[in-house]
């Protein structure tokens, strides 16, 4: 899941204020920013109750299932058509995609209130871990399911550095260091010591990424038909 942290409560009033926006309506999102306590109904009602203190009129808010969900962000944009008609501006509580999703929903200036700040592991409710850059090169395979790259505050791709002591990191003293753990688990589950990695293939983490699967799919289909095509006219052509 996206984890967000608030944003500062100035900048967002800077936001508002260069916009001269006195009405706002306020939208969250039902997942990631609901189980991070920073974007469901508490939070935006927490949110309402501080721009009412600033003097702004909230016309109304919404929590919709999936923000990043385009057809359902367009669908709940318009169940509150009304109260995003008569509002100056929207402020978005949920991650970055969620606020982008949000602007392509309706016509109205759309102001982020949280910052993304990682892809994190549920490790327990209110506990998250970044454990994923989504780097599109996965070494996971070679490193008993631990990523180096993510979880060593240095980013070493091949480690331990020179600073880890006694199995500890350098940097995050209390926990063992990440290349430590990953030769454990190697050696544990019976399988051949770590070698080294050869560097990321950092084109392989295209910006912007896009997956289409309605158009994979469509391919797939058409290529099993010209080779159905293909098997079937050379039996008739013979």
């Amino acid at each position: 899941m996206i984890i967000t942290r608030p944003r500062e409560w100035s900048r967002i009033m800077a936001n508002l204020d260069e916009l001269g926006a006195k009405r706002v309506f306020i939208m969250g999102c039902g997942q990631c920013a609901t189980v991070a306590d920073t974007g469901g109904e508490k939070e935006i009602l927490q949110a309402k109750a501080k721009l009412e203190q600033e003097g702004r009129e909230v016309t109304g808010w919404a929590v919709g299932e999936v923000a990043c969900h385009l057809g359902g962000t367009k669908l709940e944009a318009r169940k509150h058509h009304g109260d995003l008609a008569a509002a100056d501006a929207v402020l978005v509580l949920t991650c970055g995609a969620g606020v982008q999703t949000v602007a392509d929903s309706t016509d109205k200036p759309v102001f982020p209130g949280l910052e993304s700040v990682f892809l994190g592991n549920v490790i327990r409710h209110g506990v998250f871990e970044e454990r994923c850059q989504m780097c599109g090169d996965c070494v996971l395979d070679a490193t008993a399911g631990i990523c180096p790259v993510t979880t060593c505050p240095k980013g070493l791709l091949n480690g331990p550095c020179g600073g880890m002591w006694n199995g500890k990191c350098e940097v995050l003293t209390d926990r063992d260091c990440t290349h430590v753990r990953i030769q454990r688990r190697l050696t544990e589950q019976g399988r051949n010591v770590l070698a080294v990695l050869p560097p990321k293939d950092f084109a392989k983490k295209l910006k912007p990424g896009s997956v289409n699967l309605r158009q994979d799919k469509k391919r797939a289909a058409a290529a099993v038909r010209s080779d159905d095509a293909a098997s079937t006219g050379g039996g008739a052509g013979e």
